[in-house]
């Protein structure tokens, strides 16, 4: 399946396109081109605030009752690919892709009025809670607990690998209201005001330098039961929803794409044995590996979109995704390290100390390249390892 979309939908992709490319920073466009994996909270916000103004284009899956678009599956397809390729920040996963809809499918209409607008327009910023210590990709082994009294819930416990909690003032999170069944039972899912008394934010430090992980701990936090998402004991069920939306967020291949087109350009001008880097044999062969895993993945990615069903009927596919789409990621910065040789360790802004007026020595994308090849090694880990996603895989296709 290779699809071809109608000229309406070729005269929207002009229309995205030309808004991305006169509303984007400069200073935004520029982190994008020179693989910036680390553009801060402010960035974002920026940049959410900026497609919120466009008519809900900061939640591209949202109906237009509920503050988004209402862009058909084609419309969603074409504006996320135009946003990479045209070396603009990606929306915030969480709240655009993952709670909004979440809450659009299992929410109360109370809750939908709550939080939906401050989703749209950035004011509401999000943290994830689902992993812990002992419960990372055996998610449904978290014992972070959480007890009804009266009208709250009183959490105890910790959460792990908390994105942005520094910088969010809300959290989604998963905790144990029951443990007397099954692990799957007994989970429930929680929105949490992060200014509660009894919660702290402890950074953890990447191995990269980034500082966007951190610890969460609860003591005696108390979360009120009208912020429960669904019912107590089954949030299961939503868990898997907005890990199936992550997962299949995970691929990345618009921006894989994006990252590969400047590597054919760097290695069209980076020399190598008196001639160019792209003429060496065992290099170009790698790049058309790389190439040709990306284009299989696009094709799945338009079947499982577009099929019958559509994305409402994907399951152990967006695993398949998953999987693969990160694997071919990290291949593809493994190669942009490669071709820029020692360049991708010379960060020369954004870090203690740099000087923010140091002239570039190599090539654009060598910039935070290394920090890029670095964080990106943990993206066959989150949203679920790459081993838990084959057994998942395994167990819907083959019934293993």
């Amino acid at each position: 399946m290779d699809i071809e979309f109608s000229p309406e939908l070729e005269q929207f992709r002009d229309e995205v396109r030309a808004v991305i490319r006169a509303k984007l920073p400069d200073d935004l466009r520029r982190k994008v081109q020179h693989e910036h994996d680390g553009l801060n909270y402010l960035d974002i916000t920026r940049w959410h605030a900026i497609m919120f103004e466009q008519g809900g284009w900061s939640c591209p899956s949202w109906p237009r009752e509920y503050g988004g678009p209402g862009w058909s599956y084609e419309q969603q397809y074409i504006f996320e690919r135009e946003l990479e390729i045209n070396d603009a920040p990606p929306l915030s996963i969480f709240s655009a892709g993952m709670v909004g809809p979440a809450l659009i499918e299992f929410g109360t209409e109370d809750q939908r009025e709550r939080f939906l607008p401050g989703l749209a327009n950035g004011e509401i910023r999000l943290c994830q809670g689902y992993s812990e210590p002992n419960a990372g990709s055996d998610l449904a082994s978290l014992q972070c607990k959480a007890v009804r009294d009266g009208d709250d819930y009183v959490i105890n416990g910790t959460k792990i690998w908390t994105t942005d909690a520094q910088h969010s003032n809300w959290m989604f999170g998963l905790f144990r209201t029951d443990s007397s069944g099954k692990k799957q039972h007994g989970i429930t899912v929680l929105l949490v005001d992060m200014a509660m008394p009894g919660l702290t934010v402890s950074p953890i430090e990447t191995f990269e330098g980034g500082d966007e992980l951190n610890q969460t701990f609860f003591d005696d936090v108390r979360v009120p039961v009208a912020n429960r998402l669904g019912e107590q004991d089954k949030g299961w069920s939503i868990a898997k929803y907005i890990l199936g939306m992550e997962r299949f967020g995970s691929a990345n291949l618009s921006r894989s794409m994006a990252t590969l087109q400047r590597l054919k350009v760097i290695a069209s001008e980076e020399p190598a044995q008196g001639g160019r880097l792209i003429d060496d044999t065992a290099f170009a062969q790698e790049l058309a590996k790389a190439e040709i895993a990306l284009r299989q993945i696009e094709l799945s990615e338009q079947r499982f979109l577009f099929g019958p069903g559509g994305p409402d009927a994907m399951g152990f596919e967006a695993s398949l995704l998953k999987v693969r789409g990160t694997e071919v990621q990290q291949q593809i910065m493994g190669l942009m390290i490669e071709a820029i040789g020692a360049y991708g360790h010379l960060a020369l802004d954004d870090q203690p100390g740099g000087d923010s007026n140091a002239v570039l020595a190599g090539p654009e994308a060598s910039e935070y390249a290394a920090t890029m090849f670095f964080n990106l090694r943990k993206g066959t880990i989150w949203g679920g390892s790459t081993e838990v996603q084959k057994n998942i895989i395994a167990k819907a296709v083959l019934g293993l």
